[in-house]
């Protein structure tokens, strides 16, 4: 999904009254951007994705009309879940930066980094709070979107959204039960056969005789507890690994082989399809760090 296809951002980019200032693709459903609003009411008709929002500058004559009636701030967090409609009316000039998610790529990033079912996953509504440490985070996002360094905005990325998940009063898991998908147990067993094999072509039929299950099922099991496909996720991790590895001295070929790929070239174009810059273009912004 590129940044465009977020109902969100299309809404704004449609006013006449929005001015985007940046915007980065972040690549894998991932994109930011900064703008500026005045003197304008915006709707969101049941979002395609999530957006989270920072007011950067201003904020006081913003007021969402649908709910709570008061006013925004400098520093105020939004939480727009997708799905979640809301309208807005703006009578003084303010800037925000936006983090556009798609869903499936939310709930992939919750199950690897909190080892739970992607089902459990909780997005919370937000309209106006006090965040700080989620504050500094985004403002670390904005002046990233600002400098179109794709580098610290996915570190920003990243921070913000662990932040946002332990966060006490937005985050954690749902109280429910889930029926279907992996057990945690067998999850953790084919997470772990990935992220130890990723070097080697791994099949859809070697997850499947590990989960002992059909091809089919282990597909569908997968996705409902991880939020991608098992070659979805698999390509991911790859990528994730050859992103580590760039901040080494070894040949781009070499870590090509390391991660799985069947050549540089093939790694190379999937690399640039994932972060919108080449592994040698990545390698060169990580050690200028």
């Amino acid at each position: 999904m590129s940044i465009a296809q977020f109902s969100v951002f299309s809404s704004l980019r449609a006013s006449p009254c929005a001015k985007i200032s940046a915007s980065l693709d972040l690549g894998f459903g991932q994109s930011a951007a900064t703008w500026s609003n005045a003197n304008d009411r915006v709707s969101y008709s049941r979002p395609d994705g999530h957006t989270i929002s920072l007011y950067l500058e201003g904020g006081t004559g913003t007021r969402r009309v649908d709910g709570a009636a008061k006013n925004g701030w400098p520093g105020a967090l939004c939480v727009m879940p997708q799905g979640a409609s809301s309208e807005w009316e703006i009578t003084e000039t303010f800037r925000f930066v936006h983090l556009y998610l798609q869903d499936q790529e939310l709930r992939r990033a919750y199950t690897e980094t909190f080892d739970q079912d992607c089902r459990l996953m909780v997005m919370p509504e937000v309209t106006f709070d006090n965040a700080p440490a989620l504050e500094r985070s985004l403002r670390g996002l904005a002046c990233a979107v600002q400098n179109g360094d794709s580098l610290a905005a996915e570190q920003a990325t990243a921070t913000a959204l662990t932040q946002l998940f332990v966060h006490p009063r937005y985050g954690g898991a749902a109280n429910i039960t889930i029926k279907g998908g992996l057990s945690p147990l067998m999850r953790n067993r084919l997470i772990d056969y990935i992220e130890n094999h990723l070097h080697l072509p791994i099949t859809l039929q070697t997850l499947a005789d590990i989960a002992g299950l059909s091809p089919f099922h282990l597909q569908r099991m997968f996705l409902l507890s991880c939020g991608l496909s098992p070659a979805d996720w698999l390509l991911r991790r790859r990528l994730a690994k050859a992103k580590t590895l760039l901040y080494t001295q070894d040949p781009i070929a070499q870590i090509a082989s390391a991660c799985g790929f069947s050549s540089q070239s093939h790694m190379t174009r999937v690399f640039k399809e994932a972060t919108g810059c080449t592994p040698s273009v990545y390698r060169g912004r990580v050690r200028d760090v």
